[in-house]
């Protein structure tokens, strides 16, 4: 794999047997991939590269702009994402059982005790965070698995510091960052087949960028878009 650097940005070049140079930014990180035809220059690429630096800016900002979010508080009207849409919380003290809702497009609903501390409504709206996102997780693998003809064999969801993601390839076991629960929804599928893809190729080499690339380039629903 071959890399350019266009405005501060790292962008990864592809070479594959196609007819047109395709662009794309990945969730949830924002990298940048251009897939190019065998015959193309260096310089042609660049050149396509600076004509779509706006578009490329502009995609990545999408993902910047949920990473840079300040500790949460956890009070009333405080934003708060779910599957890439923000949401205001609204906060209603009751004496039953700690709950969360997702009242509409616009609320989500947080039931709690009154004086419950801020670490405890952390605590509640976590967990409702976990619930969710392990509604999501096995219909993807068992897409993927159908399609990569791989098995997981078992996974787990955990907070993670560093990685989206991780896969122990001898025990077929996946990791996915609970972070993801508040990304877009292609954003944890994407992650789960690239720790998927892990299970035919165990390293960041040149057959698993291959076979990476092959699957997300032909995949446009989890691509924050393609021109």
């Amino acid at each position: 794999m071959e890399h350019i650097t266009i405005s501060n940005i790292k962008i990864d070049v592809v070479r594959k047997d196609i007819k047109n140079i395709h662009l794309a930014v990945y969730p949830p990180t924002g990298r940048v991939r251009i897939a190019a035809p065998l015959k193309v220059n260096e310089d042609a690429i660049r050149l396509f590269a600076v004509a779509k630096l706006s578009w490329i800016k502009r995609n990545q900002r999408k993902f910047e702009g949920q990473q840079r979010i300040s500790q949460r508080e956890y009070k009333q009207r405080e934003s708060h994402y779910f599957q890439g849409r923000r949401y205001l919380l609204n906060i209603t003290e009751t004496e039953g059982v700690p709950k969360v809702i997702l009242k509409s497009k616009k609320y989500i609903e947080l039931f709690v005790r009154p004086e419950t501390s801020v670490e405890k409504r952390h605590e509640i709206m976590t967990e409702w965070y976990r619930v969710q996102l392990k509604k999501e997780i096995p219909v993807i693998i068992e897409k993927w698995e159908d399609i990569l003809k791989v098995k997981v064999s078992d996974w787990q969801v955990k907070q993670m510091k560093t990685k989206w993601g991780s896969c122990n390839i001898e025990k077929k076991k996946i990791w996915v960052n609970l972070e993801l629960a508040k990304k877009p929804e292609h954003c944890l599928e994407y992650i789960i087949v690239h720790e998927m893809v892990h299970l035919l190729e165990r390293h960041h080499n040149e057959r698993f960028f291959l076979l990476h690339g092959c699957i997300f380039t032909n995949l446009e629903t989890i691509k924050s878009g393609i021109e």
